[in-house]
């Protein structure tokens, strides 16, 4: 092997970069080619926004190899950089009196734990993990997973496939229910029923979006101001506040429901559909391990898609009432009894807290020559959406 491949075209993962035998090794797993030699690399990084402040980068590693026979394949690893919050840039926009219970309550590991965990045996047919070929953890508090680079599925979710999703989260919530397993990341309360969903809305929600919504000067923003006019929804602000108000009492009853542990952020963006399987989800960055209301899962995958502006907020109550009915066909195909009432108002109120107040992009208002009106005018129909929606449960 030429070892300028590791100098030249690894550089850039700096200590990640992996040496002559391991690269080798680390290519022969992933092509199941055991003769194969690295003959190119190089690194590109992932054209996706990361959310998330314990992920520190996303790229993929591609390149070719050769055979034994003078063949040659090509080759591909996604590579995924993990890190405690404390590393995070945006630290700072956290109030400083509570960044160190944020560091401590974003479990930055979960993903390691993950694969480390049973869980590939719990997963229904249909849903599986990526394959992990290496994971290299560092005494700073980061790690870095080189795993399975899925190539997806392109085009937009039809209908069955989101009805399809609901029915495996359905079978994966009962099968994860709180007597059955413990959670992937064992550690403080974790097993308090919705603390996660808890510590979130107090942060994000109430001390973050709400203020923000009850502020005067936000809807007098120009953007936002005219978003509403355009749209004709001068009523969403005081809908907003009204559901705000109920937040508290809603917190309380989803912790009466039946709980479980589900997957946590079950977006579409993280259930990745093969192209050459697609009746099949590789599924991706587990969130909020703890017990939280049955159908909470439900929430995400509804909206997922159009918060990232690749589906219209308007096709979202069709999509909501075909993964309800699937969601409960694979919790009884599990064995587990829970009403309709039940799982609707485990998933409402949990869309409720979670994305309902921060649909608005209001970050975006201080960068009024970087965003345009339409973004303001697709987040008001899909926050009108969502209050819609959410609205229809009884606290």
């Amino acid at each position: 092997m030429n070892t300028t491949i590791v100098s030249d075209g690894l550089s850039e993962l700096g200590r990640d970069a992996p040496d002559e035998r391991a690269l080798t090794c680390l290519i022969r797993d992933l092509t199941g080619l055991p003769g194969a030699v690295p003959t190119s690399a190089r690194v590109e990084p992932v054209d996706y926004e990361i959310g998330t402040p314990s992920t520190e980068a996303l790229l993929r590693v591609l390149g070719t190899a050769e055979l034994h026979s003078g063949e040659t394949v090509e080759w591909s690893v996604f590579v995924k950089k993990l890190a405690s919050v404390r590393h995070w840039p945006m630290l700072h926009v956290v109030p400083e009196e509570f960044q160190e219970a944020f560091i401590q309550n974003l479990p930055w590991q979960l993903e390691l734990k993950v694969h480390r965990s049973d869980i590939a045996a719990v997963l229904p047919d249909g849903l599986r993990l990526p394959t992990l070929y290496r994971a290299d953890e560092y005494d700073d508090d980061r790690a870095t997973l080189w795993m399975e680079n899925v190539h997806q599925a392109p085009g937009c979710w039809p209908l069955g496939r989101f009805e399809h999703a609901a029915y495996l989260l359905g079978q994966l919530s009962a099968r994860r229910q709180m007597h059955l397993v413990e959670p992937l990341f064992p550690r403080g309360n974790v097993q308090i029923p919705g603390i996660g969903l808890r510590y979130y809305t107090g942060g994000r929600v109430l001390n973050g979006a709400v203020p923000l919504l009850a502020d005067d000067q936000t809807w007098q923003h120009p953007l936002l101001a005219q978003a509403i006019c355009s749209t004709g929804d001068h009523g969403l602000r005081d809908e907003l506040l009204e559901l705000a108000n109920r937040l508290p009492g809603v917190l309380d009853r989803l912790d009466t429901l039946p709980q479980t542990y589900q997957h946590g952020d079950a977006s579409p963006q993280n259930l990745l559909v093969p192209e050459d399987k697609q009746d099949e989800f590789v599924v991706i960055d587990w969130g909020f391990d703890c017990p939280q209301a049955i159908g909470f899962d439900l929430g995400q995958l509804l909206v997922g898609l159009a918060h990232a502006g690749e589906l219209a907020p308007e096709e979202l109550p069709t999509i909501h009432t075909v993964i309800v009915s699937a969601f409960m066909e694979g919790v009884a195909a599990e064995g587990m009894t829970v009403s309709e009432e039940e799982v609707l108002y485990g998933y409402l109120g949990s869309l409720m807290a979670r994305a309902t107040f921060t649909a608005l992009p209001l970050e975006e208002l201080g960068k009024y020559s970087e965003c345009g009106l339409e973004l303001f005018e697709e987040r008001v129909r899909l926050t009108r959406t969502l209050v819609n929606l959410v609205s229809t449960i009884n606290q």
